[in-house]
């Protein structure tokens, strides 16, 4: 089922419209060198194939997993010799060109300067911590994005009735195709290999032959019904009453659902500083570094860091003193108390900001014991205000006690 045209690709439509980096490679002969970074079974593998059929270019593979320096530099020699004796470009495509070491990355600087081949090298990784920089700078670098839900579904669908396919011989219901695209995650080769299973059990797929085929039971999980929100609440409210146990079920149901990794880590994000706050304040940090693993890593590996994270933040102290805080500042501006900005803290770096007096008189902390001066910071109307009222939860506690120190000592009680 694999494309032979770049109209036959679904999805990625950033990449193929007109006057894109893929159409002019394919339009041109002019050698180019690109990387295609995106998740697993986005089309990176089936892009270059593209590529090399189009335009009648010999097509070398190289997996960067078994390859080894003299094995690149004999795919390049070949390529040359091909390219002198008969004219013919060559497109080499390195897979999973992140395992590359600095040496193996340096065998392919030559070949891409001087326009030997057409490179195309395809990463799950992010290339900037993974790629060499001058063999990144010689070279294009094209984003894929996760399929959707419907790309998926026109994937399995252009299989079943496919001559290339299963050529109309099984019949998917509809709820066995919902199932399909839940499963597959968003990975075009993944919901083949599960269609391909499912059809050499029955002619008629079914749930329950999908079941079968993956060994995988049906998750009753509708990403836009009541399931998605219905399940994601209760997912932080376990975070938020501390039972990891049912955090990492809904977690689990989730994932096994096919929700987006990004959605979850979205929400944990939140929750770091909406239920934890400064009870724990390296709760934020291990979510913000988990979002960042699953952008970088992916399912199902990132389902790890997601658990991580999920531990963390149902097992950390509990405080919402940082939502109430900016709730009751947000109310107040609303409510039209603002008032002016201190004279003494107004910028004073402009010309004609002495004239008019801004930044006059202010002291400077720092030169201060402790850090700390008697002045005014906030406008007058504002100044007996509280916002932050601290927890004694967890690492809050001791916050908790400096805060109120130093709220006493600027305020004059």
């Amino acid at each position: 089922m694999r494309p032979r045209t770049l109209d036959e690709v679904i999805g990625q439509r950033h990449l193929l419209g007109p006057g894109t980096p893929l159409r002019r490679l394919v339009e041109s002969e002019a050698p180019m060198s690109l990387f295609l970074w995106g998740p697993p079974g986005t089309g990176k593998t089936t892009l270059a194939y593209v590529v090399s059929n189009v335009t009648k270019r010999r097509f070398v593979e190289v997996s960067a997993v078994s390859a080894g320096v003299k094995d690149v530099r004999a795919a390049i020699e070949q390529a040359r010799n091909e390219l002198g004796m008969t004219g013919r470009q060559t497109v080499l495509f390195v897979d999973e060109v992140h395992r590359f070491n600095k040496a193996q990355q340096d065998a392919l600087l030559p070949a891409v300067e001087n326009r030997w081949v057409t490179f195309i090298g395809a990463t799950t990784e992010n290339p900037f911590f993974s790629v060499i920089s001058p063999l990144l700078s010689r070279s294009l670098l094209l984003t894929l994005e996760s399929l959707t839900d419907d790309d998926i579904r026109t994937v399995l669908e252009r299989a079943a009735a496919d001559e290339r396919g299963l050529a109309g011989r099984a019949t998917l219901t509809p709820e066995a195709l919902d199932h399909l695209v839940r499963l597959a995650g968003g990975d075009a080769r993944r919901s083949l290999t599960y269609l391909e299973a499912a059809a050499l059990l029955e002619d008629e797929i079914t749930v329950e032959v999908v079941e079968r085929a993956v060994d995988k039971a049906a998750v009753r999980y509708d990403r836009q019904g009541d399931q998605h929100y219905d399940v994601i609440s209760a997912f932080i409210k376990s975070m938020r009453g501390s039972d990891a146990d049912a955090a990492l079920h809904y977690l689990a149901r989730m994932v096994e659902a096919g929700e987006d990794p990004r959605f979850i880590a979205r929400r944990i994000v939140i929750f770091a500083s909406e239920d934890v706050g400064m009870a724990d304040p390296t709760c934020l940090q291990t979510a913000v570094a988990v979002a960042q693993a699953v952008q970088l890593i992916g399912l199902p590996e990132a389902q790890l860091n997601l658990a991580h994270a999920v531990i963390h933040c149902a097992l950390a102290p509990k405080s919402n003193a940082v939502v109430k805080a900016i709730g009751a500042a947000a109310g107040d501006v609303r409510r039209g108390l603002i008032g002016q900005v201190p004279t003494h803290l107004r910028d004073a770096h402009y010309p004609g900001a002495a004239k008019l007096g801004s930044g006059e008189g202010y002291k400077y902390p720092h030169d201060f014991d402790h850090g700390l001066v008697r002045q005014d910071y906030a406008p007058e109307q504002l100044r007996q205000r509280r916002y932050y009222e601290p927890t004694r939860h967890g690492a809050e506690a001791p916050v908790a006690d400096r805060w109120a120190k130093i709220r006493d000592f600027l305020r004059g009680s």
